[in-house]
């Protein structure tokens, strides 16, 4: 909020921006559901982390990563979300929502970032974390076909593909947490509408330097 402010010509600190958010407007965090459980699948391959944490890329298109997160409708139906971002600039090349949290969700992300992205087959490294949909058969072969190289974290360790777990917060902080949501049409609308609209065309990213992934993408 304090870079908007200041993209407007007015300039405070981050903490005179919060006391004024939390005290004077009564502005609160929202408390998250818990998270559904998962069940561990068996590995078709587990690829090593080839990222190694280096979470910055010179060109477009060359360093993606990708994850899972889990969103509730109002009766308490959980649907799933898969996004892939550029390491580059932040930006979301796809993202899909779907019932199942499957290989196939996996694949179409993967496909449609790829249509959406002219020449991202040329040397593409695609980082995830060691999920079943990720480690399946069917996804790794897509990839082979597809010529990305696969690079996956470190199992139960996060932080290897942090900017993942940071996109997931501000979509949950920013955006889900803020509705209920009593239909899946409802719900995937407002997500495509934060990711592709407000994610990466308006709301500033500090990785940026303040600029929206569009604009760092375009420098």
């Amino acid at each position: 909020m304090a870079a908007y402010l200041e993209r407007r010509g007015y300039r405070y600190s981050r903490t005179t921006v919060h006391k004024y958010m939390n005290v004077e407007l009564g502005l609160h965090s929202i408390v998250r559901p818990k998270r559904p459980g998962k069940k561990p699948g068996k590995p078709h391959k587990i690829f090593e982390n080839k990222l190694k944490q280096d979470f910055t890329a010179e060109k477009i298109n060359k360093k993606w990563c990708t994850d899972f997160t889990y969103l509730f409708l109002k009766n308490g139906d959980v649907r799933y979300n898969c996004t892939i971002i550029d390491l580059h600039d932040r930006s979301v090349v796809a993202s899909i929502t779907d019932r199942r949290i499957t290989s196939d969700l996996a694949i179409r992300t993967l496909r449609r970032a790829m249509d959406s992205q002219p020449g991202s087959k040329e040397g593409l490294l695609l980082h995830s974390d060691q999920g079943s949909q990720y480690t399946s058969k069917a996804f790794v072969e897509f990839c082979e076909s597809a010529g990305v190289t696969q690079s996956m974290s470190k199992a139960g360790y996060p932080y290897d593909n942090a900017p993942m777990e940071r996109y997931f917060n501000t979509l949950k902080n920013e955006c889900t947490n803020l509705y209920e949501f009593r239909t899946e049409e409802q719900m995937y609308q407002t997500i495509e509408e934060f990711a592709y609209v407000t994610y990466n065309h308006v709301r500033p990213h500090s990785y940026n330097g303040y600029k929206t992934p569009f604009e760092a993408r375009c420098a």
